[in-house]
């Protein structure tokens, strides 16, 4: 299963596959390993584009008690800051960083109410760095939940990505695991807890997308 947000360049990387078979059969047939060579670039960079959009289907256990995992990717952060934009005041952050080859799906990691839902244009530093949370391009979500009160996610561009997709609209009433929105080609989102939240998971941990629990009463 593929994600919606990549139909149209799934059906352009398929197009041009199959354009790039007919020329090189075309136009380099007699050299056999000139074909098959270019012939098996072209697969397999089709490959990494449909498993770049790959959706795959997650059984969710709800549970207002847990916050799961939004994204795909490995736990980076893990520390107390001052969230400037909509809390100001001191959060506990973990941050999740997603390689390519990652699923770059996000879910709604809690049950609630969207109170708050922002998009910020700005710079594609790559996503690791300790300024993207506020000056790279990323979209701010906060869902009021039932548990945990206010919680607020980031999604984060990173060097290679160029767009977010956002699907958190404010007053939504959102279900924990379901689909919240895609960052395309590498990336991280950070989440931002009430202090004296217990954190369930690692630095370094590969954490899993609607399955990982982040967070737990």
């Amino acid at each position: 299963m593929f994600h919606k947000e990549g139909g149209k360049i799934i059906a352009i990387a398929t197009s041009l596959t199959i354009i790039i078979f007919l020329v090189s059969h075309k136009l380099v047939s007699d050299i056999i390993w000139l074909e098959k060579g270019i012939q098996i670039l072209t697969i397999l960079f089709l490959i990494l584009v449909l498993q770049f959009f790959r959706n795959p289907k997650r059984i969710v256990a709800i549970n207002d008690n847990h916050i799961i995992a939004p994204v795909d990717g490995k736990v980076v952060v893990i520390e107390e800051v001052y969230e400037e934009e909509y809390f100001k005041d001191k959060r506990l952050q973990v941050s999740i960083f997603m390689s390519p080859i990652n699923v770059h799906v996000t879910r709604y990691a809690a049950n609630g109410i969207i109170k708050f839902s922002k998009y910020h244009p700005g710079k594609y530093l790559v996503a690791w760095h300790p300024k993207a949370s506020t000056e790279n391009e990323r979209t701010t979500v906060v869902i009021e939940t039932k548990e945990f009160g206010e919680i607020l996610y980031r999604q984060i561009a990173g060097a290679l990505a160029r767009r977010i997709v956002n699907y958190a609209e404010e007053g939504m009433q959102v279900v924990q695991g379901e689909d919240a929105g895609f960052i395309k080609f590498g990336s991280r989102v950070d989440i931002y807890l009430p202090l004296g939240t217990k954190v369930n998971v690692k630095l370094n941990e590969v954490a899993v997308g609607g399955k990982t629990i982040v967070a737990l009463k």
